[in-house]
């Protein structure tokens, strides 16, 4: 079985502020992508690493990690939204590949468990998101700011990454959404479009996205604990 990885680095980073993207900005010394990277590549469950990133920064981004570390073996251009991104991806992953491990490259702290347990899901049942419980209460709020009302949480869940899938089911996914014009907010939501049932992996609270200045402060503290040599 050949399980083969795209990794989403192609955001612009707005929230972040300052000139350079989110996914190349520094956790003590080390940009954040190395840590996501270092983590696929040090769990030995990834044939095959396609990175993907903004086209203004492609060739900066071949000559500083193509084959570093070497499970990456692409780099290629994103699009205009995240889904045109992974589908770049996507379509630059070897003719081969049975398992399809999508990962945004602003989350650096998935653990080899979470790329396990998803892999074993998504060959068992085709599509399997890691996710977990939502706790807080939740409110429904109208454009005004009035609260509508308090929203039962029972079976709520909110979603991460890895996300893994068969590579035929993805890639019948992704015909079926480029067809009838339709956007998904993870490939997850794909899956579900096309009437399949996607299953649910624990992920983890440290497995943040970094998109904002306060996102780094949490980012530090959780890289002293996972990354203890840094």
């Amino acid at each position: 079985m050949k399980v083969c990885a795209v990794i989403p680095a192609g955001g612009q980073g707005t929230r972040m502020g300052g000139a350079v993207p989110k996914q190349f900005q520094a956790l003590r010394g080390k940009p954040i992508l190395h840590y996501t990277l270092q983590t696929l590549q040090e769990s030995g469950l990834i044939d095959s690493l396609v990175l993907v990133v903004p086209e203004r920064e492609l060739e900066n981004t071949c000559s500083d990690w193509l084959g570093h570390p070497p499970v990456v073996k692409q780099v290629v251009a994103g699009g205009e939204k995240r889904q045109d991104s992974v589908f770049n991806g996507f379509q630059a992953l070897p003719a081969d590949t049975d398992i399809v491990l999508v990962h945004d490259g602003v989350r650096p702290f998935l653990s080899r468990k979470m790329i396990q347990e998803t892999i074993h899901v998504a060959e068992q049942y085709g599509a399997a998101i890691t996710a977990i419980p939502v706790n807080d209460t939740i409110k429904r709020v109208d454009g005004s700011g009035k609260v509508q009302s308090t929203v039962d949480r029972e079976g709520l869940w909110r979603v991460q990454t890895p996300q893994v899938f068969r590579h035929d089911l993805l890639r019948s996914a992704f015909r079926k959404a480029q067809r009838d014009s339709f956007y998904g907010t993870d490939e997850g939501s794909l899956i579900e479009y096309l009437g399949r049932e996607v299953r649910i992996v624990d992920g983890s609270e440290w497995n943040i996205k970094i998109t904002g200045p306060e996102d780094l402060v949490l980012g530090e503290s959780i890289v002293m604990k996972l990354f203890p040599e840094v």
